[in-house]
C-alpha cells in the first residue's frame, strides 16, 4: 500500500508541475503505454524420467508494465505475480504479488533525473551494470536517485545513489556511482576520426561486523576506458581496479581473506563490406562483486543469491560465441570472475585470461566459392585459462590463511575452448543453406569446482536448411550430431520449424543421447539415458502480440543469455508465453 501512495504522489506531483512551468509542456498529450508477459508452466510428471512433480505443478511469471508520460515528464511501474509459484529454480524471493519496480523521470535536452528503480551501465559494465533479463530470473535494478547531465556536446556526466533490488525489497550494501564520458574528437571539431574518454567510479558499502578492522565497510571500484576508431579500424580499452575487498572462501565469507581485484579488457577489429575482423582480449583477477559481502543463503535448496544472479554489481559475460544449436549449447563456459581455493579438490583458481576472435568473409557474387548468390564464412575462435598463481591454504605457524599472489600475464590450467566456423550458401532463391562445424574442450573440476576430475572433448557438425514458398511460407530443418569422449557421449537433434506466414508457426525438435558406457565419468546425475529430449508447439503474432504453446522435455543444466547462465532441473511440461505491448 505504502508504494501505491508513494506512486501516486509522485505522478500527482510531477503533473501538477508540468502544467506550471510553460505554455509548451501545456500543449502535450498525456500518452499511456505499456506492456504484458507471462510464462506458464504446467508440470507434469514423467514416468520415463523418473520425476514427479510436487503438488503445485502450475507455475507462472507474469510482468505488467505500465507508463504514463506528459511533456518531459514520465512515471511508471512493473507489477509482478509468481502464481502459484514462480518457474521451478527461480529466486525464491520472488513469490506472490507486488511492485517489483517503480519510478518517475524528468528529461529535458541537459537533463534526465529519475527517482525510484533504474537500470544502469558504466562502459562495458566491468565496473557496474544493473539489468532485467527474464528468461533467467535476473532483476537487479537499483532503488534510489540517478542523474544524467550534458553540459556541453561532446560530454555526459551521470551520478547515482541507492539499492539493488532483492525480491520486493531492496538489499542493505549501499550503492553509489559516478561516470562520464567525454568525446574528444566532438570537443575539438575532428570529423575524421572517433577519440572518447571515459572514467566510473562506484562504490559498495556494507557495514562489517564490529571486531573486523582489517578492511573498509565501503569497496572502491575505478575504471579508466579509451575508445578510438578511424575509417574501418577500431579500438577499445577499459581497466578496472577494485580496492581490497573479503572473499567468499569455501561457501562463507572470509575476512582474513582480503584482496583487490582488477580487469583488462582490449577489443579492437577491422570492417567493410565483405570483410570483418574482431578480437577481444580479457583478464579478470578477484573481480566477483556484490552488493552484499555474504550472499543470502537459501538452506532449503542449498543454494545463496550467487546462484540467481541476484545482487550482483557488474557484469561479467563468458566471452564465447552464442551457438544456435542445441548440442552446442550442453557444455557451456561461465566467466570465471571469483576466487576458490578448495583443498578438497585442488581447485586453486584467481579469475582468468583469454579471448575471442571473428573473422567474416563474403564470397562475392560469380566468383568460383561465391557461385550466382554469393557465400559467407564466419570463424570464431575462443579460448580461455586459469591465471598462472601460487596457492596457499596456511600461513607458516599451520593456521589456514588461504591467499595466492598472480601474475599478470601468466596462465595455467586450460578452462574452455571453442573453434568453429560457419558456412552460409544460397542455393536459389528460394533456398539458402548453412553448415557448422564446432570444437570445444571443457574443463570439468576447473569450471565447476566439482571432485571429478576428467576432460570433455567434442566435435559438433550441424546443417540447416531454409525453403521459401510462395505467399510468405517457409520450411527450416535442421540436424546435428555430437561426438564426445566423455560425460554422457554422443548426442544426436533435429529440428523442424514451419511458418504459414508472418503470422503463424510450428515447430518439433528433439535431441538423443547415446554411446554411453559404465566407465563413463558423469558430471551429475540430472538425467536418465538413452531417453529423447523433445519439444514441440505453436505461436501465432498479430500486431504487437505474440502467443506460444509448447510441450516437451528440459535437459537439465544451464540456460544461458547473453554470456550469463542459470541452472535448471530437469522437467517435463507444457509452457504457455504470452507478450504484448501497447
Amino acid at each position: 500500500m505504502k508504494k501505491i501512495i508513494t506512486i501516486c504522489f509522485l505522478a500527482a506531483s510531477f503533473f501538477s508541475y508540468a502544467q506550471d512551468t510553460n505554455d509548451s509542456i501545456k500543449k502535450n498529450k498525456l500518452k499511456l503505454f505499456g506492456s504484458f508477459e507471462s510464462n506458464a508452466q504446467w508440470y507434469t510428471n514423467d514416468v520415463n524420467r523418473k520425476i514427479q512433480h510436487d503438488t503445485v505443478p502450475l507455475r507462472s511469471n507474469n510482468y505488467l508494465a505500465l507508463n504514463a508520460n506528459y511533456g518531459r515528464f514520465t512515471v511508471g511501474t512493473q507489477i509482478e505475480s509468481y502464481v502459484n509459484e514462480a518457474l521451478l529454480n527461480f529466486n525464491p524471493l520472488y513469490r506472490k504479488t507486488d511492485f517489483g519496480t517503480y519510478f518517475a523521470n524528468y528529461k529535458s535536452n541537459k537533463l534526465e533525473v529519475t527517482l525510484g528503480h533504474f537500470y544502469e551501465q558504466f562502459g562495458s559494465g566491468l565496473a557496474l551494470r544493473s539489468w532485467e533479463d527474464r528468461a533467467l530470473g535476473i532483476n537487479n535494478a537499483i532503488r534510489g536517485v540517478r542523474v544524467n547531465y550534458t553540459p556541453i556536446e561532446g560530454i555526459s556526466l551521470t551520478s547515482l545513489y541507492g539499492r539493488h533490488r532483492a525480491g520486493f525489497e531492496v538489499g542493505k550494501g549501499d550503492i553509489f556511482g559516478f561516470n562520464t564520458n567525454i568525446s574528444l574528437s566532438k570537443l575539438f571539431k575532428k570529423d575524421n576520426f572517433d577519440l572518447a574518454y571515459g572514467f566510473s567510479y562506484v562504490s559498495r558499502t556494507d557495514k562489517l561486523p564490529t571486531e573486523v578492522k582489517n578492511i573498509n565497510e565501503t569497496t572502491n571500484v575505478f575504471s579508466n576506458r579509451l575508445e578510438f576508431s578511424k575509417n574501418a579500424f577500431y579500438i577499445n580499452s577499459e581497466y578496472v581496479f577494485k580496492s581490497e575487498d573479503a572473499i567468499i572462501d569455501l561457501g562463507d565469507l572470509n575476512y582474513d581473506f582480503v584482496k583487490p581485484g582488477n580487469a583488462l579488457l582490449i577489443n579492437f577489429g577491422y570492417s567493410k563490406k565483405g570483410l570483418g575482423f574482431d578480437a577481444t582480449l580479457r583478464r579478470i583477477e578477484n573481480m566477483q562483486f556484490l552488493s552484499e559481502r555474504k550472499p543470502q543463503a537459501y538452506t532449503q535448496f542449498l543454494s545463496t543469491s550467487i546462484n540467481y544472479n541476484d545482487r550482483i554489481m557488474n557484469f561479467v559475460p563468458s566471452l564465447t560465441k552464442q551457438h544456435h544449436s542445441n548440442l552446442a549449447n550442453i557444455y557451456v563456459y561461465q566467466a570465471q570472475s571469483q576466487v576458490i581455493l578448495n583443498e578438497s579438490t585442488q581447485t586453486n583458481k584467481s579469475g582468468e585470461i583469454g579471448g575471442q576472435f571473428d573473422v567474416f568473409y563474403d564470397f562475392k557474387k560469380g566468383s568460383t566459392i561465391g557461385g550466382k548468390y554469393g557465400t559467407k564464412i564466419a570463424v570464431n575462435v575462443s579460448t580461455w585459462y586459469n591465471l598462472k598463481a601460487k596457492y596457499r591454504y596456511y600461513d607458516a605457524n599451520g593456521d589456514y590463511k588461504p591467499d595466492y599472489q598472480a601474475e599478470f600475464f601468466g596462465s595455467k590450467e586450460k578452462y574452455f575452448s571453442d573453434y568453429n566456423i560457419e558456412i552460409v550458401k544460397k542455393l536459389s532463391s528460394k533456398v539458402k543453406t548453412s553448415f557448422s562445424y564446432i570444437n570445444q574442450y571443457y574443463n570439468n573440476q576447473q569450471i565447476q569446482g566439482v571432485f571429478q576430475n576428467f576432460l570433455i572433448k567434442t566435435n559438433i557438425v550441424s546443417s540447416e536448411t531454409t525453403i521459401l514458398f510462395n505467399n510468405s511460407k517457409s520450411l527450416t530443418i535442421g540436424a546435428e550430431h555430437m561426438w564426445a569422449d566423455n560425460d554422457r557421449k554422443n548426442w544426436v537433434g533435429g529440428s523442424f520449424e514451419y511458418n504459414h506466414n508472418a503470422n503463424w508457426s510450428i515447430f518439433a525438435m528433439d535431441m538423443f543421447n547415446y554411446g554411453f558406457d559404465e566407465d563413463s565419468q558423469l558430471i551429475n546425475e540430472t538425467d536418465l539415458f538413452d531417453i529423447h529430449f523433445y519439444n514441440f508447439g505453436t505461436a501465432y503474432k498479430k500486431g504487437s502480440t505474440r502467443i506460444a504453446l509448447n510441450y516437451g522435455r528440459q535437459r537439465g543444466g544451464l540456460v544461458c543469455a547473453g554470456g550469463v547462465c542459470r541452472f535448471v532441473p530437469p522437467s517435463t511440461g507444457l509452457g504457455l508465453q504470452i507478450t504484448t505491448s501497447f
